[in-house]
């Protein structure tokens, strides 16, 4: 992905704000959060990496745990801090510099805009992020594109793919790779979901 490629995909955040928030804010996602959840201790502190709407945020909140999160829109940002009641730091996902500090990531539909090259070099850094034995959940659509649709980059995975970017990153260990559909009303997308821990 070309410079150009991630000013659009950035782009079509800040335009589409309340369209895609309203879309996503909605969406019931207990199963993935009760799976997350259950690797990371109670009152744990938690990175919503690329938060959105600041649905799963609030969810985590609600649920006693600590919680930071971030997105990459300013205006995404702006309306998930109204929602959850906490500050949404606007970043560039590769100028997270934190070291040892989360028991638990969760990049829900976010690494997915990330060029399939660079996947490794991010993973790297939330690695880092995590405390020893610290998980990082991550969803991606499902298939082998890597290419721009949609008026943004998307990078798919299945199985295989994943598999062979994980072999790359050293100090993690796979938790699980399962697949699952759209909650979403009216959207036929098929997930591929990650959960890596820090050894």
């Amino acid at each position: 992905m070309n410079n150009s490629e991630r000013d659009k995909t950035l782009e079509y955040y800040e335009t589409n704000t309340v369209e895609f928030y309203e879309s996503t804010v909605i969406a019931d996602l207990t199963i993935l959060h009760d799976k997350f959840l259950e690797q990371v201790p109670v009152g744990g502190r938690i990175l919503d990496f690329g938060c959105g709407s600041g649905r799963d945020t609030k969810v985590f909140l609600d649920r006693g745990y600590q919680v930071d999160a971030i997105d990459g829109s300013a205006e995404l940002s702006k309306l998930a801090s109204q929602y959850t009641g906490i500050q949404v730091r606007c970043m560039d996902f590769f100028d997270l510099d934190a070291i040892n500090t989360y028991n638990g990531i969760w990049a829900c539909a976010s690494l997915l805009h990330v060029e399939k090259q660079r996947i490794p070099d991010i993973i790297s850094k939330l690695r880092d992020a995590l405390v020893t034995g610290g998980v990082l959940y991550m969803s991606f659509k499902y298939g082998d594109f890597n290419e721009f649709r949609d008026e943004r980059h998307f990078t798919d995975l299945n199985e295989e793919l994943a598999e062979e970017l994980l072999s790359k990153i050293n100090g993690i260990e796979t938790v699980d790779i399962w697949q699952s559909y759209d909650v979403r009303r009216g959207k036929d997308v098929h997930w591929l979901n990650v959960m890596v821990r820090k050894v």
